[in-house]
């Protein structure tokens, strides 16, 4: 799967691309990020990006022409792109099945803003579509698009070492994960739930669902409009909302 990300700070992508998932599925030919230099593809000697904004008002506007010329030129490079994506707090909102859906695609350009925005012709002409990562205010869009790559990248088959711990993620199914545990047996007099040293499965299966379920209930309660649940946890939630009365 290839990505291109267009920025004006290239590395502050690259220095990230080296270490944890994303880093091993480029090493492992899985996952293909090129990293392109806004600046590069300006006109003048100058290499200026941006200007101040038709109206007036505070801070500069990102030009359109560096970021057409951009994508133009990683089209004739590296192919057709599926989806040019500008990160934006006006995009839809980022979330796990939006990276499912983006991990079916196989080439997607992450255009990353600054200064006050984008000049607004981009969205227009040049883009296919906006991804906003939470209602918070980044300075750009450098994280917002390492945050899509890690996420879509470790829904490549190889990418993670066992598919199984991509299956259990937090949202995969639509609930939190539930707790875990690791040596020693007591921390600070705090010890492990009985069940997972108990050694059978079953029990131990049926724990870690009533669990998830537990803390998704609690926190997240939105995701279990949406969650896909087995008849089993199903079960477990009835269970549990008579239990708490709701």
């Amino acid at each position: 799967m290839k990505f291109d990300i267009v920025t004006i700070f290239p590395k502050m992508i690259s220095s990230s691309l080296t270490e944890g998932v994303v880093g091993r599925g480029i090493q492992r030919g899985l996952v293909d990020v090129s990293v392109h230099d806004l600046r590069d593809y300006t006109l003048g000697r100058h290499r200026t990006v941006d200007d101040v904004p038709y109206g007036g008002g505070p801070g500069m506007v990102m030009k359109a022409e560096p970021l057409a010329q951009a994508v133009n030129t990683i089209a004739i490079e590296r192919g057709q792109p599926d989806a040019v994506i500008l990160l934006s707090p006006q995009g839809q909102r980022y979330s796990q099945a939006e990276a499912e859906r983006l991990r079916h695609l196989n080439h997607i350009v992450l255009l990353c803003g600054r200064y006050e925005g984008v000049d607004d012709r981009v969205r227009d002409v040049v883009t296919t579509e906006e991804i906003s990562i939470g209602d918070y205010v980044l300075s750009g869009g450098e994280i917002a698009a390492l945050i899509v790559i890690d996420s879509v990248s470790r829904l490549i088959p190889g990418v993670v070492g066992d598919p199984k711990s991509v299956e259990q993620d937090s949202f995969s199914r639509g609930l939190l994960d539930h707790p875990h545990y690791t040596r020693p047996a007591t921390f600070r007099g705090v010890g492990v739930p009985e069940v997972l040293l108990s050694g059978h499965h079953a029990e131990v299966s049926k724990w870690r669902k009533r669990e998830a379920l537990v803390r998704t209930l609690d926190r997240r309660p939105d995701l279990l409009s949406t969650a896909t649940l087995d008849d089993e946890e199903q079960s477990l939630l009835n269970q549990i909302q008579k239990e708490q009365g709701s």
